[in-house]
């Protein structure tokens, strides 16, 4: 989902340096008919980005889950939810 992020900010003209983005990703396993299953995958985000270019940056974390070939792919099956912490640095 990172990469569909990073993507879907660039087409909205924010570039941001690779420390600038970041991802965690947690699974939860749990059992299911006796099977540990791997249920649930939590994805973190740490975003630095410019001043004044929140709403896209919100706009493009909206609709990124829907247009991730992964999350599309394990959609039905494991449930894939995200959060963000965002801060807004001043331009150079």
């Amino acid at each position: 989902m990172l990469g569909t992020l990073n993507g879907a900010l660039e087409a909205r003209g924010i570039q941001l340096e690779p420390d600038a983005i970041v991802a965690d990703a947690e699974g939860h396993l749990e059992l299911v008919d006796g099977m540990i299953t791997l249920t649930r995958i939590h994805v973190q985000y740490r975003l630095r980005i410019p001043a004044g270019s929140r709403d896209k940056v919100d706009r493009a974390l909206s609709r990124h889950r829907d247009r991730c070939p992964t999350a599309h792919s394990l959609k039905g099956a494991i449930d894939v939810e995200w959060s963000a912490e965002i801060d807004e640095v001043p331009a150079d």
